[in-house]
């Protein structure tokens, strides 16, 4: 791709948008003319391939968007191809930030609508989908406070459209078990210790993975035992235990669990449809579902089910029926993800040959499913690859949301992250409703997470120090840079 332009901007950016949201263009000489006139700011695109150009003219929106012609220049392509999409020029991840960022800049709600529509070119249900998640959100966001996230990095098989941190109990890596609950177990103490010097308390702790409830009967208690002697609780408002297989679970860990002040669990068949969940190497009783199912509703856990919409092979008429299914069970939470194919995943690997599905169909049954059972959208977000520019959506009972999911997607809080594949992370000064954020990564290997535990807790903990109430104000600070690569797939 070959772009020329009156003025200095981001061509890498340019170039990356095109890769996603404008392929057409790829090959092609794009010429970009960018003027100013008074409060207006006029882009004229044209390709040489195509013999096409267009305009695309826009009052000057100040600070309420970051970088306005890189963005002008971007919209502007879609523009010159006619191309309509349900989110329009916002192919990031959280575009929920987008609105946040306009609220925090001055727009009221009326105003931030007819940006995202008539700037961003977001169509009007989305519209309305990312104010109801924003006004969620915004009652509970919380940037006072910390979230602890604790990785399990092993599941009873390794489902193939998964690309987090697992590996299977029963392969290879799985001798690696006991010295990883040993190191963890050491972890929890020395970051404990750390975490009664740190200014900020912990507000929600997560058990993720990979599946946690792999751990033993003997080992989760050891686990949580040991998390409990050494994190202050007294802030606490939520602890969640990702325990969505099945196969992983018992009366006796749902017990430990309860004792040990864990109060929400996900319980995740992602489709009702035994061959579907073969194809993807998951495991499934269903006779063993319903009576964790009803153990967890009887000890007062709050419950979340995840469900995948477009595994392989999978017609409209069987996710229907697994929504018919899932109608039948008292949840407090529902998440719907679209399928999306992950480099790190199997199912990256094999074929991406997507079946053809109703998603308006599978839409409308969702919406009265969640309807019925009295839960709205709380938080949201998208991911690459899935399928027909889709998004991943929360539903919940109201006051049942889960903060942990806010804060994470948000990027709001700092995050302790403890054992395998743990991010840790810390959210630096806000400046004009964009947060700066470092990072640091917990080994996923559990091999290498054991051998280099000391020293990874001694950088972590220095990574807390260092950063903790750092301002960058200049924006051409090359570190800043860093931080904002990351960022700027969720403004454009």
């Amino acid at each position: 791709m070959l772009i020329e332009t009156n003025v200095e901007i981001n061509l890498r950016s340019i170039e990356e948008f095109t890769r996603v949201m404008a392929s057409e263009l790829l090959e092609d000489k794009i010429l970009f003319d960018i003027q100013r006139e008074e409060n207006l700011i006029k882009i004229k695109v044209s390709s040489e391939n195509l013999n096409k150009n267009t305009e695309f003219s826009y009052i000057d929106l100040e600070n309420k968007i970051e970088d306005q012609i890189l963005t002008m220049c971007k919209i502007s392509l879609l523009k010159l191809l006619d191309k309509n999409y349900a989110w329009g020029s916002l192919m990031g991840v959280r575009p929920t930030k987008v609105l946040r960022r306009l609220l925090i800049n001055g727009c009221d709600y009326e105003e931030a609508r007819k940006i995202l529509k008539d700037f961003y070119l977001v169509t009007v249900d989305k519209i309305n989908l990312m104010e109801t998640v924003v006004k969620k959100e915004l009652e509970l966001l919380d940037k006072e406070h910390i979230n602890l996230y604790i990785g399990i990095p092993f599941c009873p098989t390794k489902c193939k459209y998964c690309s987090f941190a697992s590996y299977e109990i029963g392969g290879g890596v799985g001798r690696f078990y006991n010295d990883f609950v040993e190191a963890l177990l050491k972890e929890i103490q020395i970051i404990g210790d750390f975490l009664k010097t740190y200014n900020k308390k912990v507000s929600s702790i997560y058990f993720g993975g990979g599946t946690p409830s792999t751990l033993t009967e003997i080992d989760l208690e050891r686990v949580l035992k040991k998390l409990l002697e050494n994190i202050d609780m007294s802030d606490v408002k939520e602890f969640t235990f990702e325990a969505g297989r099945e196969d992983s679970l018992n009366v006796e860990k749902l017990e430990i669990m309860k004792k040990y002040s864990v109060d929400r669990i996900s319980l995740n068949p992602q489709s009702f449809n035994l061959e579907t969940l073969k194809r993807v190497n998951r495991r499934f009783n269903r006779e063993n579902f319903d009576l964790i199912f009803k153990e967890a509703k009887k000890l007062g856990f709050i419950i979340n089910m995840d469900l995948i919409i477009g595994l392989p092979e999978e017609t409209t008429e069987e996710i229907l029926d697994t929504l018919a299914q899932l109608n039948a069970y008292d949840i407090d939470n529902l998440t719907i993800h679209c399928l999306a194919f992950k480099r790190a995943s199997k199912l990256f690997k094999e074929s991406q040959e997507r079946n053809s599905i109703d998603r308006a169909l599978i839409e409308e049954h969702i919406q009265e499913i969640v309807k019925e059972k009295e839960m709205k959208p709380y938080y949201m977000y998208r991911q690459k690859n899935i399928i027909e520019w889709g998004e991943n959506i929360g539903y919940s009972k109201e006051g049942k949301e889960s903060i942990f999911n806010i804060e994470m997607i948000e990027e709001n809080q700092n995050t302790m992250a403890l054992g395998g594949g743990g991010i840790s992370k810390i959210v630096i000064e806000e400046r004009n409703g964009i947060d700066y954020i470092e990072r640091y990564v917990n080994p996923k290997d559990p091999a290498l997470y054991i051998r280099e535990l000391d020293k990874r807790c001694k950088e972590k903990i220095d990574f807390e120090f260092e950063n903790s109430g750092k301002v960058y104000i200049h924006k051409g600070d090359a570190r800043r840079l860093d931080f904002i690569k990351d960022e700027t797939i969720d403004f454009i």
